[in-house]
């Protein structure tokens, strides 16, 4: 448990406290969809301890998300792919200070089984004839789409393989392009990509770290969250070592361990 970060948080639910007894609450939470699988568990295992409290999850884009909590949306923590758009909703006063650093993701390159071997495959892959479309998520709101294009870019093969190219909202849909045929290929979360359904139907290849920005990932609690503690103590959870563990059991790396 990184201790400073521990203590960020909180102190932010005993603030919460002091003004609102602890009772049964509900908080909705806005999560990037490579979080779909791995959040769904913390959630569950967070219920368990404690289930008068209730919790809604939807799941989008990191820059869909932003939008729609600018323009009032009622959710109260918000699980961003990347820090910059946490960070800037605490600059604007829409969310509370601070950003809490909460994963490292990978991408991967993700095929279903048949004519295709992920694992045996490189982004120069990509170059073959077969390989009709590869799906990324919009890199214009995903930070895994832009992570994709990046490593693409760093490749040197953005201009051959841009014509190929099919875009998903986020990166859920992204992989379920694949996953349905309407891409041979796809670059996706490797938090995905070891989720049981696709570890059961497909193989993954590690794209390198170096050819892409780090997807450093952040939540923040928003405004809305202000007059519900339940939003401090989910929080907190997510910061403890059970949490951090089913983060790491679905490939993200924690902060501050990274080699």
């Amino acid at each position: 448990m990184h201790f400073i970060q521990r203590i960020l948080v909180l102190s932010i639910v005993m603030l919460l406290a002091v003004a609102h007894p602890a009772h049964a609450e509900k908080i909705t939470i806005a999560a990037a969809s490579d979080l779909k699988f791995a959040l769904d568990e913390a959630i569950k295992h967070y219920s368990k301890n404690n289930p008068q409290d209730e919790i809604h999850v939807i799941y989008g884009s990191s820059g869909k998300i932003f939008t729609q909590i600018q323009q009032g949306a009622p959710y109260d923590i918000y699980f961003s792919a990347d820090t910059s758009y946490p960070n800037k909703l605490v600059t604007d006063a829409y969310a509370k200070a601070p950003v809490i650093p909460y994963a490292i993701g990978r991408i991967v390159l993700w095929a279903p089984n048949g004519q295709y071997s992920a694992a045996k495959m490189s982004l120069a892959s990509l170059l073959n004839p077969a390989v009709k479309r590869i799906a990324i998520a919009n890199p214009k709101h995903a930070p895994y789409g832009k992570r994709a294009e990046e490593a693409l870019k760093a490749s040197g093969l953005w201009s051959q393989l841009e014509s190929k190219l099919v875009y998903g909202e986020n990166v859920s849909q992204t992989a379920q392009f694949v996953q349905t045929g309407n891409a041979e290929v796809g670059i996706i979360a490797l938090s995905l990509a070891l989720s049981s359904g696709l570890v059961k139907s497909g193989s993954y290849s590690l794209i390198p770290e170096h050819l892409h920005a780090p997807l450093e990932q952040g939540f923040v609690m928003t405004k809305h969250a202000e007059q519900n503690p339940l939003a401090g103590r989910f929080a907190n959870f997510m910061v403890s070592p059970e949490a951090r563990h089913i983060m790491v059991r679905y490939g993200f790396i924690l902060p501050h361990e990274q080699q």
